[in-house]
């Protein structure tokens, strides 16, 4: 496989809220096959892509996964930022039914500021650089040897949510995206070297729901839409896959909750190779390991 090919987990948080110290939502850096793909939005893709050491204008490929804020909040402002670092040629987004409504709607509440940019910097016209490509569950992408596939999972309400599954030869990194325990998804993941999968720890859900104030319809959401770290271990040893990644922690930010108890948690079910996400985790994939923060 290509040297240098990496993941960088930019924000390891389950949901949108930001709090003091707490970590950001979900996006990631998947680097292989010589692409640059970014999979979900959330709040902070940008400087985390940045402090990952991308040059914006060789932004290239973007993947969402779903339509939920914490995935897709800040993707407009992610494209038209890396325009006015210099990006000149075009990005495809692909995105479930939805994608191209944001993307349009985005660029028109910003019509003034592209507008002004294009006569008075001579920038290239930012709403002729975004292909915006909407997919359903198979096969969504083949080039350059990289095929890229989609699995519908389970995450109610949203019916229009998948996992993402990056085949190159000699590696496979899949994304479980959100979603409850979903048997299914062991076939698809089945032999990556990489699953990417949410997480959840029960201990902390009633400590989450006091926060947030919305309590008894959090909390039905939560265990409706989410899997437990246990759960992910089980899709992993199912899947056979070399190594487990927890991430989209829910909760990320609970003090009480420390990276110990991801680990007994997931050991329940899971005895391989396991990393817990925190923002700006680097996992080297040619070589199968966290750079930093690996466990065992």
């Amino acid at each position: 496989m290509p040297s240098g090919d990496r993941l960088v987990l930019l924000g390891c948080k389950g949901g949108p809220a930001i709090r003091p110290g707490g970590p950001s939502p979900t996006s990631s850096l998947l680097e292989i096959a010589g692409r640059r793909v970014v999979v979900d939005c959330g709040l902070g893709v940008t400087r985390g892509l940045v402090d990952a050491g991308l040059h914006l204008k060789s932004l290239d490929l973007v993947f969402i996964t779903h339509l939920h804020s914490d995935h897709v909040l800040e993707l407009g402002p992610l494209v038209h930022t890396a325009w006015t670092a210099g990006l000149s040629r075009p990005v495809t987004v692909f995105g479930p039914v939805g994608t191209g409504d944001y993307w349009r709607h985005f660029t028109r509440s910003l019509a003034f500021d592209i507008d002004t940019r294009i006569a008075d910097e001579g920038r290239p016209d930012l709403r002729d650089l975004v292909r915006v490509r909407e997919f359903g569950e198979g096969m969504v992408m083949e080039e350059g040897g990289l095929r890229v596939s989609t699995l519908r999972v389970d995450h109610p309400p949203v019916t229009d949510c998948f996992a993402l599954r990056f085949d190159h030869p000699g590696l496979s990194v899949v994304f479980s995206s959100d979603t409850a325990f979903f048997p299914s998804l062991a076939d698809f993941a089945r032999g990556a070297d990489i699953l990417v999968h949410e997480a959840m720890l029960g201990e902390g859900i009633e400590r989450l729901v006091a926060r947030t104030g919305n309590g008894a319809r959090l909390r039905q959401h939560l265990v409706a839409s989410h899997s437990f770290a246990e759960q992910a271990g089980r899709v992993a040893t199912e899947a056979g896959v070399g190594r487990l990644v927890l991430n989209h922690l829910i909760p990320a930010d609970d003090p009480a909750i420390g990276e110990a108890d991801w680990i007994a948690a997931a050991r329940k079910s899971w005895s391989g190779a396991l990393t817990i996400a925190r923002d700006g985790l680097v996992v080297e994939l040619d070589a199968g390991v966290a750079s930093r923060g690996e466990t065992a």
